[in-house]
């Protein structure tokens, strides 16, 4: 017996999602913004083929949880970016294979 295929590519791709679906069910948004936020990323992106559900679409997916969670106040977009560039940094700053932790690149 085989084992199934994974759903998602990535872990992060499993969690962005279960983040949108938790928050839809504290009730921070409804699934109709939801979907008018995703398409207008999609849109200006100039996603005009399917997707995969891969990188290209969980990115898009990701930037339309930034919006519509500035849109509704529930994070300010500074701050975001902030925590994007931390993660960003630790992950540059990680070795392969080692576990990447936010804030790993600043001296102790």
């Amino acid at each position: 017996m085989r084992a199934p295929e994974p759903v998602f590519e990535a872990p992060w791709h499993a969690q962005v999602f279960a983040l949108t679906v938790h928050l839809h069910a504290q009730a921070a948004f409804g699934w109709p913004e939801w979907t008018e936020q995703f398409g207008a990323v999609l849109a200006e992106h100039g996603v005009d083929k399917e997707l995969d559900g891969g990188e290209d679409y969980f990115l898009a997916w990701v930037e339309a949880l930034e919006r519509i969670c500035t849109t509704k106040e529930l994070a300010e977009a500074q701050v975001l970016a902030q925590l994007k560039e931390g993660w960003a940094r630790a992950y540059l700053a990680t070795p392969h294979g080692a576990v990447v932790r936010l804030g790993a690149d600043e001296p102790e």
